[in-house]
This record gives structure tokens, sequence and C-alpha cells, in this order.
């Protein structure tokens, strides 16, 4: 018996962007550390959003190649270039906006479900998390990626950096005991097409 299909197309090529990719041990607990004083040192803001003003509640701190950061950059960007090629295969070209270190505390600070672009913004493709902080010092603060209604909770061992694709709809969960600091940046490139 002949298979019957409704669908004759025949594509030539097929999706091979993965919903994220990780790498264990990108920074020793020393260099988290470091990263963590250098942020500290610096000052920290309220974190804002473009939307809701109570999706976030956290502090930051915005870090450059010129604050004693340029090892970070150049570990960053090479795992990034390593990650890309194999589990996207996006056109990318640097990382534009610095990096932001993030600091929530118990209780409640989070940053609930949203996506790193926007129109008429930069336009960001893969958006970088690294996890600073010791699991074993704090509780709650999960990252959280959505492929679906149920999301993927993303490894919180110190040291570890997360690479997904900007429009994927992510959170991090409320701090329920101790402090979180992780350190975020964003990959930029040309228009998606």
């Amino acid at each position: 018996m002949k298979k019957q299909f409704e669908n004759a197309a025949w594509n030539f090529k097929l999706d091979k962007v993965n919903f994220y990719a990780y790498w264990n041990d990108a920074f020793t607990k020393e260099e988290c550390e470091k990263i963590i004083q250098i942020a500290k040192d610096k000052g920290l803001i309220k974190g804002t959003t473009m939307g809701k003003s109570d999706a976030r509640k956290s502090k930051i701190s915005w870090l450059y190649s010129c604050d004693d950061m340029e090892w970070v950059f150049r570990r960053v960007t090479d795992i990034i270039l390593n990650l890309n090629e194999r589990f996207f295969g996006f056109d990318i070209f640097g990382l534009n906006e610095g990096f932001q270190f993030t600091n929530y505390k118990a209780p409640g600070d989070k940053y609930g479900k949203h996506v790193d672009r926007a129109m008429d913004f930069i336009v960001r493709k893969l958006s970088v998390s690294i996890q600073l902080t010791d699991p074993e010092e704090y509780e709650g603060g999960e990252l959280y990626l959505y492929e679906s209604d149920k999301g993927t909770l993303m490894d919180k061992k110190q040291g570890t950096l997360v690479l997904f694709p900007s429009y994927v709809l992510h959170e991090v969960m409320p701090v329920t005991k101790g402090e979180r600091n992780s350190l975020v940046t964003w990959v930029t490139g040309n228009q998606f097409k």
C-alpha cells in the first residue's frame, strides 16, 4: 500500500537551531567571585524593563571591558563562537551592550517571563546567562526557558554559561533565601531573514 501525504513539500534544509546550549565551568569559583566584586564595587542600581514595571525586581550594574573585564569578554566571546557554530548557526558580530550584572536578593527578587528582543531595538540574536553564585548559598532564583507551557530548568552550577536565542521566553524565579548573582549579555547580528 502506497503512503499518502497531505503535504507534498520537500525541504532542502531542516531547521538546525537548538533551543539552548550550555558550557559548564566557563568560570572558576574564584573568577565568579572576582566578577561579583567588580560589579558591586562599581555600584548597583534598580533593574528596569521596557514593559510591566512589576515584572522585575533586582539590582544591576553595567560592566564593560574597561572595568577590568577584558578577560571576561574574551572568554565569553570564544565560548559563544564555539556554541553558535555547533548549535545555532546565526550570523552574529558582537557584544554591543556590555555585560549586565544582576543581583537578586531574598525575599522575592525575580524577573518574570520575558524575551530579550523588541521591535525597533538593536537586533539581539542570542542571550547569555552566566551563573556566578554557588547554588548552596541561595534558594529559588531558578532560570527557566520555555519551549512549551512547561519550562526547562537550567543548571544552577556556579560558572555555568547558558546560551539561547533571544526570542525564547524565559524567567528567573523569586529568590527565597540568600542572593543570586548572574552576568548576562546579548549577542547582536544582522536582521533575521
